[in-house]
């Protein structure tokens, strides 16, 4: 009997030695666009998506085709107009690397530092940068909130003043106005992630805080009065992050489509049901996928049976805006129509 607990032993003991020295599955190795350039020109207009897209099959490998470190994805040397990108094949796997800085055309010697080049295109982004405004449902009560209009005013406009609580901060410069607009519900579960502001237009101090705090409304874009909420406005961004897949596996879904009802295309913005507290960060790139199907078959004198399809890969999505439980992100290729509730996954 011993000698059999021992023999067991032994073989559990050995399969576990044997998993952990196992190597970890290898990596697909980088495929290469099938036009890849040996070398390209950065330009003005280029984006880091588009540049990568010419070299890479997969443009969200992009930071193993440049040999990144976690470090210089998250804080990426930049690439400006003029610079030459060369595609090494000298080595085991392509790599991309600098070459000499190539002049563009005439240029005005002035000291001004030189302007990298987006990650996305940002006319396709710009409206989504600064708002929507994305509140927790429980932060309501810690917001400030317009108190009173100029001469008890219903609507306000630009260069009127408006007062809120005493609980704004007097050393913010720039604040956003908005209201509370359409929940986000994750389609999972139906749990509410937040609540999507309207936003309405800007404001700056216009005095000393007392009781309340005096601004003055610099831009209206929808009616602002009484009730409403501000908010510190964020501060722009350059989007140069580098493109690249999460570390960990992602599961969202599609809540809401910008520019289209119900459905969507190549450029489309979407709001997904995952953010901060999931793992998902600016330059995130996910695969967008449709639900498998079930069908029945048909064929004659056989049992009645049901069939999943599996899920189909059809596009990308590019993470530009973070909060903590919902995201936006750019669709920037699709092979179909993005509907709601399709799922984005680690691609």
């Amino acid at each position: 009997m011993q000698r059999i607990i021992f023999a067991l032993f032994f073989s559990f003991s050995t399969a576990a030695a044997l998993a952990q020295s196992a190597p970890a599955p290898a990596q697909k190795p980088l495929e290469l666009a099938a036009d890849a350039p040996e070398r390209h020109i950065v330009v003005p207009g280029d984006t880091l998506w588009g540049i990568s897209s010419k070299f890479l099959k997969d443009p969200f490998r992009w930071p193993e085709l440049w040999k990144m470190n976690a470090e210089q994805v998250k804080n990426p040397h930049r690439i400006y107009p003029g610079q030459v990108l060369i595609l090494d094949r000298s080595g085991g796997d392509p790599r991309l690397r600098l070459g000499n800085l190539v002049k563009l055309g005439p240029q005005v010697h002035v000291e001004v530092p030189p302007k990298e080049i987006p990650a996305i295109s940002p006319q396709a982004i710009e409206p989504f940068l600064a708002q929507p405004l994305v509140i927790n449902p429980g932060e309501f009560d810690t917001v400030p909130r317009i108190v009173a209009t100029q001469e008890n005013r219903v609507y306000t406009g630009t260069g009127d003043l408006i007062y809120v609580t005493s609980n704004a901060d007097p050393n913010v410069k720039r604040w956003q106005i908005f209201r509370p607009g359409r929940p986000l519900i994750d389609p999972e579960n139906n749990e509410p992630l937040g609540i999507e502001a309207v936003y309405l237009g800007n404001a700056q101090p216009a005095g000393a805080l007392g009781e309340v705090l005096p601004l003055e409304v610099t831009s209206v874009k929808e009616e602002i009065g009484r009730g409403d909420y501000v908010v510190p406005a964020p501060p722009p961004q350059v989007m140069s992050y580098v493109p690249h897949a999460p570390e960990k596996e992602i599961e969202a879904r599609i809540m809401t489509i910008y520019g289209g009802v119900g459905e969507g295309a190549a450029n489309a913005v979407v709001s997904i049901s995952r953010g901060k507290n999931d793992g998902l960060e600016v330059g995130h790139v996910l695969a967008l996928y449709r639900t498998g199907a079930t069908v029945a078959n048909r064929f004659e004198n056989d049992e009645p049976m049901t069939h999943t399809l599996p899920d189909e890969r059809y596009g990308l999505a590019f993470v530009f805006r973070v909060f903590d439980r919902v995201s936006y992100a750019l669709v920037t290729s699709s092979s179909r129509t993005v509907l709601l509730g399709d799922r984005l996954r680690k691609p």
